[in-house]
């Protein structure tokens, strides 16, 4: 009960300044059909070229999966996208008219590009219910007000994210007492709330059964279409099983770009990443 006063507690927005609550969301524009522009990309770590002559374009609706060797920046570009870490040069452009490299991390979330991380983030305290509706995009009051105010289309909001991350039947539990998977589930489902229209996903099926692994699969190819799905991940079963389109990358930039079997016959792919 501690931990869920702690956390409702943390909720109040009665306690906080005006410039911090949320914002409306600002229009995306992807008339073009693209969603995300990365162009002449750089940056250096103390020497260290991470992310070199970078350009990549993602359309919107796909599912895209990249791949590439430690160290090839797949990791930081993701952090450049979200505004964690600012590059040297370069241009990073959600749709037509969000530069994101002119926004700070909490104006590219609210702008609608959701990041999922490798561990999952859940209030394992909370019930699987709460963890959505904490979740939900939008304006709060006190954590009173705030479940007061859930309409019957929150509630059809959150009654369809349930059913689209299969926890339908676990609304109650614990978010601690899941499995792994379903934790890992449960966060997607979160960020779901927030609405995104760009979802980064790294590594969704690292320490996952192999049921668990065909349910992840098939999860985020169904959210494509309506979202745009970027998946970054070594385990290159899981990324034959749903992706279109596959990027390699190396050495900070794109080796090679096609279907999975166009990059796995690639001489060069085959060098640099397969040890061949």
């Amino acid at each position: 009960m501690r931990a869920l006063e702690r956390v409702r507690d943390g909720m109040r927005r009665d306690q906080v300044f005006g410039f911090m609550m949320p914002r409306g969301r600002p229009t995306l524009d992807t008339s073009h059909s693209i969603v995300l522009y990365i162009e002449q990309l750089n940056v250096s770590f103390d020497g260290f070229k991470a992310i070199n002559d970078l350009n990549l374009y993602v359309d919107a609706g796909e599912l895209r999966c990249i791949i590439g060797p430690n160290g090839a920046g797949k990791t930081t570009m993701m952090d450049i996208i979200t505004g964690k870490t600012r590059p040297d040069s370069g241009q990073v452009w959600f749709g037509q008219s969000m530069d994101l490299l002119e926004m700070d991390e909490p104006q590219i979330a609210n702008a609608g590009v959701g990041r999922k991380f490798q561990r999952p983030t859940v209030f394992e305290a909370l019930t699987v219910f709460e963890n959505l509706e904490l979740s939900m995009a939008g304006p709060r009051g006190t954590w009173r007000a705030f479940r007061a105010s859930l309409i019957d289309e929150q509630l059809d909001t959150i009654s369809s994210v349930l059913k689209t991350i299969g926890l339908e039947s676990s609304t109650k539990q614990l978010a601690g007492q899941l499995s792994h998977g379903q934790k890992q589930w449960l966060e997607i489902g979160m960020l779901l709330m927030q609405k995104p229209k760009l979802l980064l996903v790294d590594e969704p099926v690292a320490g996952m059964t192999h049921q668990e692994m065909e349910r992840t699969g098939e999860l985020l190819k169904k959210l494509a279409g309506e979202h745009t799905v970027v998946v970054v991940e070594h385990d290159m079963d899981f990324v034959r099983s749903i992706a279109n389109k596959v990027t390699v990358l190396h050495q900070g930039s794109v080796l090679a770009e096609g279907t999975m079997d166009q990059v796995q016959n690639n001489a060069e792919v085959r060098r640099v990443y397969l040890g061949e």
